[in-house]
């Protein structure tokens, strides 16, 4: 493994189905960070898996990563903390806190695969704890986003 490049960093999303996730990350940081999503690989066996690998094999070549996945839970961010941890890079958190119905709003707009079951973002808002730094996290981040 090679040391982490300069400003190199693993970006972990959190938030529900809708939140802007995507929309933020294509605007913010696809021109520095290799994107990394289970959406990618739809119909994949063993995504988490895939996306650790992939994560893993990134930041040893030295590239920032972002995950855009909900992420709602310390569970499910713990296994990307322990990576960075391990490639010894920074790890920060984006959260994204938009309002459920503006999510259910936005989802009900996708189409396709795009579109979430309403019990999908449902059970995903039952999981959702805000990140904070006794997790690991570096810094957490927050984008606050409006019914617009």
């Amino acid at each position: 493994m090679s040391a982490p490049g300069p400003g190199q960093e693993l970006v972990v999303l959190v938030g529900l189905q809708g939140s802007g996730k995507s929309t933020w990350t294509a605007a913010a940081l696809a021109g520095t960070h290799a994107v990394v999503s289970k959406d990618h690989w739809p119909n994949a066996r063993r995504r988490e898996a895939r996306q650790q690998r992939v994560v893993a094999d990134l930041l040893a070549e030295g590239r920032s990563v972002v995950v855009d996945n909900t992420n709602p839970a310390p569970a499910d961010r713990a296994a990307l903390i322990a990576l960075a941890r391990a490639a010894g890079v920074p790890v920060r958190a984006v959260w994204f806190d938009t309002p459920p119905a503006v999510c259910a709003r936005r989802n009900e707009a996708r189409h396709g695969r795009a579109r979430v079951p309403p019990a999908g973002l449902y059970g995903t808002l039952a999981r959702l704890v805000p990140p904070s730094t006794g997790e690991g996290f570096s810094r957490v981040d927050v984008v606050r986003t409006g019914p617009g």
